[in-house]
């Protein structure tokens, strides 16, 4: 049994993520590889006190390479699960603010 302390792992901070969360009011965390949208939903709204709109969540693919000499694939990163969390207007979370 995942608990929500165990749904969220990390917030991703990308330039793609400060757009989002700056315009659209969209936050990017990259979630339990068994989490479930309802799971990620009642994790942000009982850790952060906002009120969530919509979730996506997006198997991310791991990253490969080719190997020149014997052409065998090897993995370079592994593979994750990524969550998009829209807020209702006027709700924001404050790991994504920035300095104050």
């Amino acid at each position: 049994m995942i608990t929500i302390y165990d749904v969220l792992r990390r917030p991703i901070i990308t330039e793609k993520s400060n757009y989002q969360s700056g315009k659209l009011n969209q936050y990017v965390f990259e979630v339990a590889s068994k989490a479930t949208k309802t799971m990620v939903k009642d994790a942000v709204e009982q850790l952060f006190d906002v009120k969530v709109e919509r979730v996506n969540i997006i198997n991310v693919a791991p990253k490969q390479s080719q190997n020149r000499v014997n052409r065998q694939l090897r993995v370079r990163r592994r593979g994750y699960k990524k969550a998009i969390i829209t807020l209702a207007p006027g709700d924001s979370i404050d790991v994504f603010e920035g300095v104050k």
